[in-house]
């Protein structure tokens, strides 16, 4: 893996002081596609760390930013690599340390200072701003915004900070790590952390894409019974049985609410509402039992109390602490409890478009590109 080109300007506020030319998959225009470009980026300031990319992996959240952003940007926020240059203040993590990179928190606010960091009180414009946390921007050489999660990741470098960086053992292949960022630490947290769901309890979830398939895995892991997967792709279904569904349902063929009353004797207790549809949304909160949980995934802000004692709750980032919760989810994959790597397929960078395209058609569950290849 080759290390960034360095030239000798100096870049004010930088500990590295000097500009580094790196490799990036640059959205231009909503929708794409990508084109794979090289940009300047500044070296890092001293509360941050150079991570050379060996992996990332695509998230829908990366797809659904490329039909609304204002490019030009570099998008990417399930990055894995090796640290090779760190600021003066960057504590816990030196040059050599391989890393997993997930979403950026301020480290000052009340949630913060509790221990919540995903209810962060910046963390709109830290992960979605497309800028550092005081409004620059280390691509504006290159007229391009980076930053995306603190990352973007779809790159060869990248700049992260200790709030985003989790150290991680050498021993674990980089490349199959990089998913564990987003979308399955969501999935997963959100049954852990968010649910706390316990043995003997019953769990629906609604799409069995990447982040379903990580809380099946997770609610069989705690002993959560019955665990019912919904989707409309056959082959999805049959591989959340596979990790841990006690039942499925095709919605499309089945009747759920029925289906469900059959298998849960009256209800769930919780859901978890992942796709996004409405009328899906609705059938979540309907196979509740009346004192159940929808958790909603792809609607996060719609939290609050239904009708009948229920209540809705939503979920940033399964409610984890990475530098805790992604330790833990390589613990598990390596007692063999939580095979995440089952949902993946690799991609080169160069291809990542097709990557996209895969994801989007449901093709692929969980795409990752080897960045560092």
């Amino acid at each position: 893996m080759r290390k960034a080109k360095e030239t000798k300007r100096k870049t004010a506020g930088t500990s590295g002081a000097q500009i580094l030319k790196i490799r990036a998959a640059v959205l231009r225009r909503p929708g794409g596609p990508l084109k794979i470009e090289t940009l300047e980026l500044e070296g890092p300031r001293d509360d941050e760390a150079l991570v050379r990319i060996a992996a990332s992996g695509i998230c829908h959240t990366d797809i659904d930013f490329m039909d609304g952003a204002d490019g030009p940007v570099v998008l990417g926020h399930e990055g894995a690599g090796v640290v090779e240059r760190t600021g003066k203040g960057v504590r816990g993590v030196k040059p050599g340390d391989h890393v997993v990179l997930s979403y950026q928190s301020c480290g000052l606010c009340g949630e913060c200072r509790r221990g919540h960091p995903a209810g962060c009180e910046r963390f709109w414009d830290l992960n979605f701003g497309f800028q550092r946390p005081d409004g620059s921007n280390a691509l504006h050489r290159s007229g391009v915004r980076g930053h995306f999660f603190g990352q973007s990741s779809f790159a060869t470098h990248v700049l992260a900070t200790r709030r985003n960086i989790v150290k991680v053992p050498m021993d674990n292949l980089l490349e199959l790590l990089a998913p564990l960022g987003c979308g399955i630490q969501t999935g997963a947290g959100t049954v852990m952390n968010s649910l706390h769901v316990l043995k003997g309890q019953s769990v629906a979830v609604f799409g069995t894409g990447a982040v379903g398939l990580a809380a099946v895995m997770a609610a069989r892991i705690v002993g959560g019974t019955p665990v019912i997967g919904v989707d409309i792709n056959p082959a999805r279904l049959k591989l959340a049985l596979e990790l841990g569904a006690t039942d499925v349902i095709d919605s499309r063929r089945e009747d759920v609410l029925s289906r469900v009353d059959g298998i849960s004797s009256g209800g769930v207790d919780y859901s978890l509402e992942i796709t996004g549809d409405p009328v899906i949304h609705r059938m979540a909160i309907d196979v509740l039992k009346p004192d159940g949980t929808v958790a909603l995934i792809a609607s996060p802000g719609a939290s609050g109390a239904l009708p009948g004692g229920r209540k809705s709750i939503g979920i940033i980032q399964g409610d984890s602490v990475p530098q805790e919760f992604i330790p833990k989810l390589i613990r598990l994959y390596r007692r063999g409890l939580f095979p995440f790597d089952r949902l993946i397929r690799f991609y080169g960078f160069r291809d990542i478009n097709r990557a996209i395209r895969d994801a989007r058609s449901g093709k692929t569950i969980k795409p990752v590109l080897r960045i560092g290849a």
